[in-house]
Parts: C-alpha cells; sequence; structure tokens
C-alpha cells in the first residue's frame, strides 16, 4: 500500500459570504497562521500518511477533537487551527489540504466567521469556494461539513448560524460527494438551548462528552463517505 500520512479529510469550514459594505473583507490572516502552518509541514516531512486517508481541517472544533483516538481504526490526519475562518482554510488548501489527496475530508468552520460579523451568505460562498478548490484538483473526494454549533457563549449568534448551515445543506443534498452532518441537534437540551454539561467553562468549545457524541453520530457518515467514493 502506498504509504504517505495519516489522514481523515474531514473538512469542516467556516463559510462566509460578503451581503453589504458593512460586511468584513474576506482577506485571510496568513501570517497569524503561519507558524502553524509550517508545523504541520514540518510534521509531514518527518512522518507517513495513508494514501487514502481522511482529513479533518477547520478550526478549534477540530484542533481540540481527539481524532486519532476517537477514530483509531481509520487513517485520520488532523490539520484544525483555532480561532480560522473559512477563509483561511481556503488560503492554506495548497499546503494542508490538497498534498494528501484525502478520500474524505470532514470540514468544520463558520464558527469564527459569524463571531466576526460575516453573513449566512458568506458563509455559504466560502464553503462553496473550499469545495469547489478540493474538486477542481481532486474531483472524487468526498467532503462533510460538520454543521456550525449552537454555544452558549454565541447563542445570540445562532439564528445567523442555523441559516448557514441550511444553505450548506441545501448545497450538500445537490452533489453525491458531499455529505452534511447536523452537530448542532445533539447538542440541544430538551429547553432547545445549548446543553451545558457538553461544553467547557467557556461555553464555546465541547468537552470530551461533547466529542464522544460527534464521534458516534459522524463515524456512519464517514464511512458512508468511503464506500460512496469507491462508486466514482
Amino acid at each position: 500500500m502506498v504509504r504517505a500520512k495519516v489522514g481523515v479529510l474531514i473538512f469542516v469550514f467556516e463559510v462566509a459570504v460578503l451581503s453589504g459594505g458593512a460586511e468584513p473583507a474576506a482577506k485571510p490572516e496568513a501570517n497569524r497562521w503561519e507558524e502553524a502552518i509550517r508545523q504541520f509541514e514540518e510534521w509531514d516531512s518527518k512522518n507517513t500518511y495513508a494514501s487514502d486517508a481522511v482529513l479533518f481541517v477547520g478550526s478549534s472544533s477540530i484542533r481540540m477533537w481527539r481524532t486519532r483516538e476517537c477514530f483509531g481504526d481509520l487513517p485520520v490526519i488532523n490539520r484544525g487551527f483555532g480561532g480560522s475562518q473559512i477563509c483561511d482554510v481556503n488560503y492554506f488548501a495548497h499546503r494542508i489540504v490538497l498534498p494528501y489527496r484525502p478520500k474524505v475530508i470532514v470540514f468544520y468552520a463558520g464558527d469564527n466567521d459569524i463571531a466576526a460579523g460575516k453573513s449566512p451568505q458568506r458563509v455559504f460562498d466560502d464553503y462553496r469556494q473550499f469545495v469547489q478548490l478540493v474538486h477542481d484538483a481532486q474531483p472524487k473526494t468526498r467532503i462533510i461539513f460538520v454543521s456550525i454549533k449552537p454555544s452558549g457563549s454565541r447563542w445570540s449568534l445562532w439564528p445567523e448560524m442555523k441559516t448557514a448551515n441550511l444553505l450548506i445543506k441545501e448545497f450538500c443534498e445537490k452533489d453525491g460527494r458531499l455529505f452534511f452532518f447536523d452537530a448542532a441537534t445533539p447538542l440541544l437540551g430538551d429547553d432547545g438551548r445549548p446543553n451545558a454539561e457538553l461544553f467547557l467553562s467557556d461555553q464555546l468549545h465541547l468537552n470530551s462528552k461533547g466529542y464522544k457524541i460527534w464521534t458516534e453520530r459522524l463515524r456512519p457518515i464517514i464511512r458512508d463517505a468511503m464506500k460512496s467514493r469507491g462508486k466514482g
């Protein structure tokens, strides 16, 4: 088997789209992330990864996910860098996504985009750009969008986040290579608000209980994506 670096392509991208003059520009913070990206590249130069990797990529919800432990039976690669937005993932895709030629990408981003004032449409447009970047180079790669999660600290932004999720869900339903993972519903309590027991004290990031729920529900979607890729 051809070896490269362990990889699970889970692209969880935070998408953003310009919808008015007051909205922030889609300019990536290249200098802010350069050191983190170089660390990924240094690791790559010293290690190998599987040719059929599953790549997890996106913001801190990816970075903090112990993907190698949670998905020990899969060739996972984690390329999450906390605080990033979808445009940042797009900017660095040629360095931390495309080189692995992943079989499946698990993508999470968008949280930070909405918090920065970007519109749901902008988030959708940025994610669509990510998909195009990947499929222009690797048309058979399957991409799983992990929906933007509700959280106590950003509850006031949940309406915009839900709208972005809906736009991306509808987009995914039109392409057999795209998958949508509803990561939001299982985090809500009976009162319809985020279940505090699934989050760290900051009420923004998931704790081990929250990640356990995500892992259990995402696993069959990854399996379906891998089988789907085998069909061309």
